[in-house]
């Protein structure tokens, strides 16, 4: 497979997580939308789903969709990133690329969307929330560590149980994500992915938007920071928990 269907299946795929995922939170954020004040499980269904969108958009790239599964693959020593595509620099890049393109065009197709609420919404903070995600309660060494929690598990379950996300199958990738919200969610809103953090977030920055406010960049580097690092925890742990496994057995 070329390094440009790959790039293209990432963009597509990223950029259909990202107009489905900031959408739901657009929808609950929002004023006067249908969904307004749908609340939190709300958002973490409709996350899910996006994901579950993404995942079938993105199948012949393998569906990263996520830098960090991309790190954790990488560093997993796996072979191929998908079929045809070898693990090297060139196509590393190529995964990042597209993921951080794709998160930013999803972000403003959302954005044409729900323009008007975005017009009438009195709150910056609300509107910056439907871009990217901010913590309940601000503290840099706690945030991080959710992050990296978070993505540990995102990215360790899907190398446990499929290689990638779309050889784990997109239901159950859609349901880990819904799951990781849920519980592990609250504190910090969950990135568990430097592309739908940041990609968003520039949009946000250069988008036209009325009243918007500031981008937060003094927190921004966190959901990007903190997902890398449990990206590749996760891709270590998951290649030494095999060998721990067999040497116990044998």
């Amino acid at each position: 497979m070329s390094l440009g269907i790959v790039f293209l299946s990432e963009v597509f795929g990223t950029g259909m997580l990202t107009l489905l995922g900031c959408g739901v939170v657009a929808n609950v954020a929002l004023k006067g939308t249908k969904g307004n004040n749908g609340g939190f499980l709300m958002v973490t269904w409709g996350w899910g789903i996006a994901v579950f969108c993404g995942v079938y958009v993105a199948a012949k790239s393998g569906a990263h969709l996520n830098p960090a599964v991309t790190l954790g693959l990488l560093l997993n020593g796996k072979k191929e990133y998908a079929p045809g595509v070898a693990v090297d620099f060139g196509s590393t890049l190529t995964y990042f690329g597209g993921e951080l393109l794709g998160a930013f065009l999803g972000a403003v197709v959302m954005w044409l969307a729900h323009r008007q609420h975005f017009d009438v919404e009195p709150e910056p903070a609300s509107k910056l929330a439907v871009f990217s995600t901010g913590p309940a309660i601000r503290s840099t060494p706690w945030n991080l560590i959710t992050e990296i929690i978070g993505t540990f598990v995102l990215v360790f379950v899907i190398l446990t149980f499929g290689g990638t996300p779309s050889g784990l199958g997109p239901l159950s990738v859609a349901l880990l994500v819904v799951g990781i919200g849920v519980s592990l969610g609250g504190p910090t809103g969950y990135a568990i992915n430097p592309a739908r953090d940041l990609g968003p977030r520039i949009a946000h920055a250069l988008l036209p938007i009325k009243g918007k406010g500031s981008s937060d960049w003094s927190y921004s580097w966190i959901p990007v920071v903190g997902p890398l690092v449990g990206g590749a925890l996760a891709g270590i742990v998951a290649a030494i928990v095999p060998i721990i496994a067999h040497a116990a057995a044998s």
